[in-house]
């Protein structure tokens, strides 16, 4: 009897969709070991503040980094990047180090647990209590487990809001040369950033923490939409 052929585009659907499928897997794993984890005090640092913390989100290409450099010019934060905190630690011969290069190489997540220790290990031995968490949480996962292990919520959260040709035009432009190996794993990027952040994004608003920036425009434009968020927090920026 004769069979259709599967074409590309059906090979891409099949791969796209269980790509998905082994992530929601992954992440319902995750998600039922942290339910499982005690709850703690509220974060406190070693002089006994509570730190005021800021998630800073938006998709691959939205600016939130170079933002991130200008809030630490202004306003005086600490800059926490959670994936060059996964990196610098995989490149270490520390216990999590190993455990993180080999769960990377097995093509699996690394445990949120160990994302929000290593976050938490900076936190602790800043002498700042203010702190961007850049890229953190990913996922309605992340999320829970940093208010687990934490034992606290952002304060605010800054959504860097982009449209989706502005952040791969901008990607594009910063892998040049590469731009036809790269397209369709920036746009598989976005639709994970999609798929799994924007749920974050929401509770939080509900919550009335998430100020949402309109990520279109010079850094400077951008920023001064930025700049208001943390002016109208100083005082509490500023307790001691």
């Amino acid at each position: 009897m004769w069979r259709r052929r599967p074409t590309a585009t059906s090979f891409s659907s099949l791969k796209s969709s269980l790509f998905f499928t082994r992530l929601h897997f992954q992440q319902a794993s995750q998600h039922s070991a942290i339910s499982r984890l005690p709850s703690v005090p509220p974060l406190q640092q070693k002089d006994g503040r509570c730190p005021f913390i800021t998630f800073v989100l938006g998709g691959p290409g939205s600016g939130k980094g170079t933002q991130c450099t200008k809030i630490v010019e202004t306003f005086g934060f600490k800059h926490l990047s959670a994936g060059d905190l996964l990196r610098r630690e995989m490149v270490s011969n520390s216990a999590y180090g190993s455990m993180i290069l080999n769960t990377i190489k097995e093509g699996r997540i690394v445990p949120s647990e160990v994302t929000v220790k290593l976050i938490l290990r900076e936190m602790e031995s800043s002498d700042n209590h203010k702190f961007l968490i850049d890229g953190f949480p990913r996922c309605e996962e992340n999320r829970i487990a940093f208010e687990k292990v934490a034992g606290a919520e952002p304060d605010i959260v800054l959504f860097f809001d982009c449209p989706e040709d502005e952040m791969v035009k901008r990607v594009l432009s910063r892998n040049q040369g590469r731009i036809d190996d790269n397209i369709d794993t920036i746009k598989k990027r976005l639709k994970v950033f999609e798929a799994l952040n924007l749920p974050v994004i929401d509770y939080y608003e509900k919550k009335g923490k998430v100020h949402r920036i309109k990520a279109v425009g010079t850094v400077d434009e951008i920023f001064e939409q930025v700049r208001p968020v943390f002016k109208a927090c100083e005082k509490t920026l500023n307790r001691s």
